[in-house]
């Protein structure tokens, strides 16, 4: 079996009609293939955000237990050395920046790679020296610096395939055409759009953005949104439709390109993404801070020869991915791997792999002070690594906790869906079961009793 692994960086799971999301972003193509896929429902991200993200599915393990924004070590065993050993061609094309860029060393493993340049802050062009920002620098995260390397990065693009989503995908194409007969094979695929800087083609800018003419602040402050107007904040949701649906363009021709050279037939093709993002929800713009629904649940489908397409309502976090394909290859898994394979609940034969789901950023750093910060827009990078939010998830309850003195927040998901009653005052004995669950899965793999131990206490009760 062939393996191929599409990830798309910030791609909210309710950008999806297949997940009962909003009904005015234009998803077709990632909607018809969920229709043709294992859908999972409670697929929740492991640690957080964008680089962990991409350690944990190529280690299949929990890095927020021991690490956090790093390279990846060299004792780390990823999945593409495991392939390669097997027998796979493995390539990765991509443009996301971070895993790549200043030694990160995740190409590690792949006979070959392509790393698109120009996202975000990626140190490329040095022209023009002069770019116009689009909006007042106080309302950009990292002041002016990211946002005008971005502008000058992609100041020389003339159409829609300059794009960096339409770049990766038709590189994945292209390798697809001249690598397909191979015996067996591991593409990754990894777009950083619908990702910041939010700028679209015309044509999907055109979908969503209407008699606006005010500043485009396509790389906000993560920050309370009240520096944003309310027709601010509405003008990024549609610049980010636009470039949903982009990105839903170009990995429908992707998808197209593998249907079209007959890899479906023996070839898994997974869809995820890392994370979402807040347009307002929680009174926020980005993505620090707590770990609400909108952020930690992520979409997820896979295309298994031989699996007839369906629903799963089990737990899934992106350290199973890496056990799942090697379960897949017949390829035994190495110890280190802490995922657990779901190829019997792909198969309906198994109900569930984990009855929890855990969602983290770092947790090996410690807050930066013992007391809690006043939240306001100018300290909120210094708010959320205070912050250090952990967030355990059930059927029924979502219990976020913090470290050191941060009061916990506890929400039933089956009566407030979108988390705006906090219910922990009269469920203390829901949050002290979910915490012990939480300590229990730190102990269970291994993590340094230091880190556990600012953690052990849960505030509050």
């Amino acid at each position: 079996m062939n393996f191929i692994f599409i990830n798309s960086d910030s791609f909210r799971r309710d950008n999806l009609d297949c997940y009962n999301g909003n009904n005015w972003i234009e998803t077709p193509n990632i909607d018809k293939f969920a229709k043709e896929s294992v859908v999972f429902d409670h697929a929740y991200t492991g640690s957080f955000p964008t680089v962990p993200n991409r350690r944990d599915v190529l280690t299949g393990r929990y890095v927020f237990t021991y690490s956090g924004w790093e390279p990846i070590s060299s004792d780390e065993i990823v999945l593409p050395q495991v392939l390669r050993k097997a027998g796979y061609i493995t390539y990765m094309i991509l443009d996301t920046p971070h895993i790549i860029a200043n030694a990160f060393g995740f190409d590690r493993g792949f006979h070959g790679w392509n790393w698109i340049r120009g996202q975000e802050g990626d140190r490329w062009k040095t022209h023009p020296h002069e770019v116009k920002l689009p909006c007042s620098v106080e309302k950009l995260r990292g002041g002016a610096w990211t946002t005008s390397q971005y502008l000058r990065n992609v100041s020389e693009r003339q159409g829609e395939e300059d794009y960096f989503a339409p770049m990766t995908m038709s590189g994945a194409m292209d390798w697809l055409d001249k690598n397909y007969k191979l015996d067996k094979f591991f593409l990754y695929v990894d777009t950083f759009d619908p990702h910041e800087p939010w700028d679209p083609p015309k044509e999907y800018r055109d979908m969503y953005c209407q008699d606006y003419d005010g500043e485009e602040v396509i790389y906000p402050l993560y920050a309370p949104c009240s520096f944003l107007t309310d027709p601010e904040l509405a003008h990024i949701r549609a610049l980010y439709a636009g470039e949903v649906t982009m990105v839903d363009t170009w990995v429908g021709k992707l998808l197209k390109k593998i249907e079209d050279l007959g890899l479906l037939e023996n070839t898994m093709v997974i869809f995820t993404a890392d994370h979402g993002f807040y347009f307002g929800e929680h009174g926020l713009v980005g993505k620090f801070g707590p770990l609400y629904n909108e952020m930690n649940r992520i979409p997820l489908m896979m295309h298994v020869p031989g699996i007839a397409p369906g629903r799963r309502s089990q737990f899934v976090q992106p350290c199973d991915l890496m056990p799942t394909i090697l379960d897949l290859a017949d390829i035994e898994q190495p110890d280190r791997v802490q995922g657990r394979s779901l190829v019997d609940v792909l198969k309906g034969s198994r109900k569930q792999v984990r009855d929890f789901a855990v969602t983290s950023g770092d947790i090996t750093l410690p807050p930066l002070s013992d007391k809690p910060l006043t939240l306001d827009a100018s300290n909120w990078d210094q708010y959320a690594r205070n912050l250090k939010t952990s967030t355990v998830v059930t059927y029924e309850w979502t219990l976020m906790l913090g470290a050191g003195d941060f009061m916990p927040e506890l929400y039933n998901v089956l009566a407030d869906p979108h988390q705006h009653n906090n219910v922990f005052e009269e469920n203390k004995d829901v949050a002290r079961r979910l915490h012990t669950k939480y300590i229990e899965l730190l102990e269970s793999l291994g993590t340094d009793e230091g880190y556990i131990a600012r953690r052990r206490v849960l505030p509050g009760v």
